[in-house]
């Protein structure tokens, strides 16, 4: 459905403005008008990571007059693969201020707002409250669910995002016009069925192609042109190029924006409510975690252990802890990885940072193995304490 333009018209374009944005003014549908729209338009994107790159920059190139980017972390190295706003000598650099540097190249006309903190429930709608319209490049479900709250309770509409391995996902949520996020994934799912990108990987392009489709939704609500896909979910597989639409309806029911909300105002613990890992694998790990430290004192006094990494079989060949044997978690989820445990010997688990590890030993903790444990922080803790010369990923 068409929907009115979010924001009014700046007074005027600049000669420099006019010369820039020239390919977008000879657009029928764009014009003088909607140049100008997107001037006097103020967008925040969360997360300056593989979606928040290629979004930052068309959103600069597209003359978006405030763009505000959101993001604690800084570059790392195995963020050059996707988060193509960042350069080599920009690691170790806050990532908002890579963003910044990068979007100001890019377009000086416009005003960048760099806010280098996390994103809380305390600050996120003071923030939000000075932007038109946010788009999310988060990875992880805390976060969105958050990001999607809290634009539902400001009434800004929410360009969403999401990508793993091959596969990317799209929408608009505007509960004023259609479905929110909440309405489509009323619960977030189990604890560890979903790998983040850390774990899982994604194909670096896949990035652009959703912040595209992203940048797109976003131009063409400020501008108020052509049908924003409010109410579709878009699926884009990238190893099969194909994209495919799904209609999404607003949820009657929804705690958030339904006919009779619940919920009326943020949620005091997203992290809980998301769930790192499941219940039992936080009752496991209670008094059953130990660190890499522990560890190699383990190993240096030759204690009888049976080390388990439970990652898969390509983040093992990347990187491993000595003496580790490979046993991946959906063999302990299966029940298939039991049979290969000695009885004789401390049952140790690891993985990349300690989540699916906890998973794993609430499995071998019911199966009888009462003195197991596993390792907090995992391999990267591994390679970070113990032995900087293997590589991190």
């Amino acid at each position: 459905m068409s929907l009115p333009p979010l924001v009014e018209p700046a007074a005027e374009l600049t000669r420099d403005e006019v010369n820039r944005y020239s390919r977008h003014l000879i657009i029928p549908d764009v014009g003088m008008s909607g140049q100008k729209r997107l001037k006097n338009s103020k967008v925040l994107v969360v997360g300056a990571g593989g979606l928040g790159s290629p979004a930052l920059l068309y959103l600069a190139a597209a003359g978006v007059g405030t763009l505000g980017v959101i993001d604690f972390d800084v570059v790392d190295e195995s963020n050059l693969q996707r988060q193509i706003i960042h350069k080599q000598s920009s690691l170790g650099k806050p990532k908002v201020e890579s963003a910044a540097e990068a979007v100001r190249e890019i377009n000086p006309l416009i005003d960048v707002v760099p806010h280098n903190v996390a994103l809380d429930r305390d600050n996120i709608m003071e923030i939000f409250s000075g932007y038109d319209l946010i788009l999310d490049g988060t990875d992880n479900f805390a976060t969105r669910y958050m990001v999607n709250d809290a634009a539902v309770l400001l009434g800004k509409p929410y360009v969403w995002g999401s990508i793993y391995r091959f596969d990317g996902q799209a929408s608009v949520f505007w509960a004023e016009h259609g479905p929110c996020y909440r309405c489509l994934y009323p619960e977030p799912p189990p604890p560890g069925m979903v790998p983040s990108c850390a774990e899982g990987g994604v194909l670096g392009v896949l990035c652009s192609s959703i912040g595209s489709i992203q940048v797109n939704e976003a131009i063409k609500l400020l501008a108020g042109i052509g049908e924003p896909i409010v109410g579709r979910l878009m699926i884009y597989d990238a190893l099969e190029m194909t994209y495919r639409s799904v209609k999404v309806r607003k949820d009657p029911e929804c705690v958030l924006c339904g006919k009779n909300p619940t919920q009326t105002e943020l949620l005091e613990d997203y992290e809980a409510f998301c769930g790192a890992v499941s219940e039992e694998a936080a009752e496991a790990a209670q008094d059953a975690t130990i660190t890499v430290l522990d560890l190699k004192a383990m190993q240096d006094r030759d204690d009888d252990i049976f080390l388990v990494d439970v990652r898969e079989p390509n983040e093992y060949e990347i990187v491993s802890i000595p003496g580790a044997t490979l046993i991946p978690k959906g063999d302990f989820l299966n029940g298939s990885a039991l049979e290969q445990l000695p009885q004789d010997k401390k049952i140790v688990l690891h993985c990349k940072s300690g989540a699916r590890s906890a998973e794993a030993l609430a499995v071998v903790k019911n199966a009888g193995f009462a003195d197991a444990v596993h390792v907090g922080g995992g391999v990267l803790a591994w390679v970070n304490q113990i032995d900087p010369s293997q590589p991190s990923y």
